[in-house]
């Protein structure tokens, strides 16, 4: 029973990686629209008994969500045994509370739709805030795989002497576990959000650290404000040219030009952009096929 993987509107590149990393067959699906704009699919691959495995990155959900149910309902009534899906990004995560009355918290929603449509989970350092795991709003079985050994493994292999900064007590679960697996100092700011956009960093403790290179590590870059007024307070002290290193690069606006003006800006390959660097296939496959072999384990293939 072999494992067949389909793209579905995704990063090409990334998907041969994931591919050839699981040893598995790729899946061919015709697409097109309609006149009235919806959408037309169908999978011409057989999958009956086979585990499936999805690659749909989900940023910017709206445009792909719909497409990605149509195909696990048709792999399921085609007889696919199992279906996974990896998303490198998973969105909606952010929405994790109601501030005002009548706002939806979409977080959960969503999770319930995917949980209705797809056996597994695969994704890469979610949005985890308010929520201590996938768990919490998920009811299918859920992999998450740590950017940390990967961000540390380039910083090793790229900046001689760092000094990693958080710009916010929430990046300080990525920040500490970076700065223990590269064996190097780290420092975590204070944050005060005065809106979308307008944000006050404390100005971080740097005498001791002159001949470091700064990094900034964050799990997403969206308007770049954060590590912007973190930046500000580099120059003001005349560290070197700092690096922004982010797991999810949103880059919103202009945020990307600004950033690139006053340091390097580097990515993991989580969303395709041109400051990916940090490959992260390898590590994906690997959980994709730990988590279908224990599922394997526990459920009877189909007959």
């Amino acid at each position: 029973m072999s494992l067949i993987v389909f793209n579905l509107d995704s990063d090409a590149s990334l998907f041969d990686r994931l591919a050839t990393a699981m040893s598995a067959n790729k899946g061919e699906l015709e697409q097109r629209k309609f006149p009235d704009g919806e959408s037309y699919l169908r999978v011409l691959t057989d999958c009956k008994l086979h585990d499936v495995v999805i690659f749909c990155n989900l940023y910017q959900p709206d445009n792909k969500i719909l497409r990605l149910l149509f195909l696990a309902s048709t792999l399921k009534e085609m007889g696919a045994n199992q279906i996974g899906l990896i998303t490198p990004y998973l969105p909606y995560m952010r929405q994790d509370k109601q501030f005002h009355h009548g706002e939806c918290v979409s977080s959960r929603p969503f999770a319930k739709l995917l949980s209705g449509s797809i056996d597994l989970l695969i994704t890469m350092d979610p949005h985890l805030h308010r929520y201590d795991s996938l768990d919490e709003i998920y009811t299918l079985k859920s992999r998450v795989v740590s950017a940390a050994p990967l961000i540390a493994h380039w910083i090793q292999q790229h900046i001689s002497n760092p000094l990693l900064i958080g710009p916010d007590m929430e990046s300080e679960q990525w920040v500490s576990e970076v700065a223990r697996l590269a064996d190097a100092p780290f420092q975590i700011l204070a944050k005060v959000r005065h809106g979308d956009t307008l944000v006050e960093i404390s100005p971080p403790e740097l005498e001791p650290y002159a001949n470091t290179t700064p990094v900034l590590i964050d799990d997403i870059i969206s308007s770049g404000n954060t590590m912007l007024e973190t930046i500000h307070h580099l120059t003001l002290a005349k560290m070197k040219r700092p690096v922004c290193i982010g797991v999810h690069g949103i880059f919103a606006e202009s945020a990307f030009a600004q950033l690139q003006q006053f340091a390097d800006v580097i990515t993991t390959q989580c969303i395709s952009h041109p400051s990916n660097k940090i490959d992260i296939a390898l590590a994906l496959a690997e959980a994709t096929l730990s988590l279908i072999n224990e599922k394997r384990d526990e459920t009877p293939c189909k007959l």
